[in-house]
């Protein structure tokens, strides 16, 4: 079998067509959705970039193969190794694939950009580039077509190519960039109330803040809004945002295109999927991923299989790390039975098929927090908040009247806080049993979730620019985070 996988970094479910944006940003993967299936339910276990990729490419959740963040103890793979081979129970996905005759081949640079040496393992061949993650389409797309023009015709192969261009900041051609200026945004979030109501949010990524991290916080260039005071700001960036997707998918359109010259399209699967999405406005936070939000991690997966009839959309709840054993069952091979996922098979042969009855999925930088969601409610629970004011512990959403995560139920709705907060105690306590291992989402929080910026900076920050009584905010309640924690570990 003969096997296409897209990966796109940073690139939210909501903005491709064939799950219902107005925007026309992927005609080219629409294409590939109309003849498979999209699973617009479809959620990462963990963010951001680190966490995701581990738990997709191990098969199993950040609690317990270890990563769950970006530094510290919190980006170790915990060992899985006896005598030095791997768990045969949990074996990494590429290695399992290649251990069972299928050569596996990544145009990335993933692994050089994080240190992920363990996402090395199992490559037959890896092509990288030295720009680690700065590489626009064209520079990702030029290898890929290469080796698929020498070698697309041998059987049993598993193409990754991964693109970067949907991570900000936004480097796309200008003619990309501009192409959707002159156009209205297909929804109406953020609105003017939004982005004045977000204005009182600060930390990184903010409408203040927006280029915390980057030199004096000043943005990298004039096609940049400096921050979100405006819903034109909020447009601006989110044009360039869809520009770049819609680069992608240009992109995406000349690899297909190659494989239907050589007379190899309708005997290729082809997968569309990300590592995470973006906020653009939910939560205060724009243009980045700092919180355990459905934007954050409800992601595409397309699935084209060969000879599958369309089946249209799905909406049903799984995870990407359910990917894993659904290729194992697609190509006959064993599913390792120390993976967490489970196959979504059905819904591939048009069966009926009923998906999960709730996602727990957890965030691991600029926040600490772990999230349940079902069908129509989610409650997100804040182990650290990092350098924003989210003071409360928990954040309770109407996901189907307030799906832009607006209005904090909590505490009125007790109800739904019970029921969502017994399937996260639930979720927990299978983990735990799974391995007999700590929380290592908990075990962070003790740390505190200040790699890309401190709270001294903030605190600069918010004084140089007139807002000392959030300074003292903030420290105050950085004080108290503190403090709380050392009582709970005693």
């Amino acid at each position: 079998m003969r096997i296409l996988y897209i990966d796109i970094d940073c690139c939210r479910a909501d903005h491709l067509g064939c799950n219902g944006y107005a925007r026309e940003t992927t005609p080219n993967m629409d294409r590939i959705a109309a003849e498979g299936i999209s699973f617009r339910g479809c959620h990462t276990s963990n963010s951001p970039c680190l966490p995701s990729r581990a738990a997709l490419f191990t098969g199993r959740f950040g609690f317990n193969n270890g990563i769950v963040s970006h530094h510290g103890p919190g980006e170790h793979l915990r060992p899985n190794a006896v005598s030095h081979r791997q768990d045969p129970a949990k074996p990494f996905l590429m290695l399992h694939l290649r251990r069972h005759g299928i050569r596996t081949v990544a145009v990335s640079s993933f692994h050089q950009r994080h240190g992920a040496w363990w996402w090395a393992a199992g490559w037959s061949e890896l092509f990288t580039n030295p720009k680690n993650g700065q590489e626009t389409a064209d520079e990702i797309a030029a290898p890929a077509m290469k080796w698929l023009d020498e070698n697309a015709t041998e059987k049993d192969w598993f193409l990754d190519v991964h693109f970067w261009d949907a991570h900000s900041h936004y480097r796309a051609p200008l003619e990309w960039l501009n192409r959707f200026r002159s156009e209205p945004l297909p929804h109406a979030f953020p609105d003017e109330e939004a982005v004045r109501r977000n204005l009182s949010v600060y930390g990184p990524r903010t409408g203040r803040d927006l280029w915390t991290g980057y030199h004096n916080c000043a943005r990298p260039n004039d096609l940049h809004p400096d921050g979100i005071y405006t819903v034109g700001d909020a447009k601006r960036l989110i044009d360039l945002y869809d520009g770049s997707l819609a680069y992608v998918d240009h992109h995406i359109g000349m690899i297909v295109e190659l494989l239907e010259r050589k007379g190899l399209l309708d005997e290729t699967a082809i997968i569309i999927s990300a590592d995470h999405g973006d906020s653009f406005g939910e939560h205060g936070q724009h243009m980045d991923h700092g919180i355990a939000n459905v934007p954050v991690h409800n992601i595409p997966l397309v699935v084209r299989w060969p000879r599958m009839n369309g089946r249209g959309v799905n909406d049903e709840l799984v995870y990407q790390l359910d990917l894993c054993p659904t290729l194992c069952d697609l190509l006959d091979i064993p599913t390792p039975e120390g993976w967490d996922g489970k196959s979504f098979l059905p819904a591939l042969r048009g069966e009926p098929f009923e998906g999960r009855r709730y996602l727990v999925y957890d965030h691991g930088i600029y926040t600490f927090s772990r999230a349940v969601r079902t069908r129509d409610w989610t409650l997100i629970e804040m182990l650290h908040p990092g350098l924003y004011p989210y003071d409360g512990p928990f954040y309770l959403h109407d996901l189907a009247n307030d799906p832009h995560q607006q209005v904090n139920c909590y505490p009125e709705r007790r109800d739904r806080f019970g029921e969502l907060a017994g399937y996260l105690a639930e979720w927990r306590h299978e983990r735990i049993l799974d391995d007999g291992a700590p929380d290592p989402l908990e075990q962070m929080a003790t740390i505190g979730p200040f790699i890309y910026f401190t709270p001294e900076k903030m605190d600069e920050r918010l004084r140089s620019t007139g807002r000392e009584k959030e300074a003292e905010e903030l420290r105050a309640r950085l004080a108290r985070w503190k403090r709380d924690w050392a009582r709970s570990v005693r």
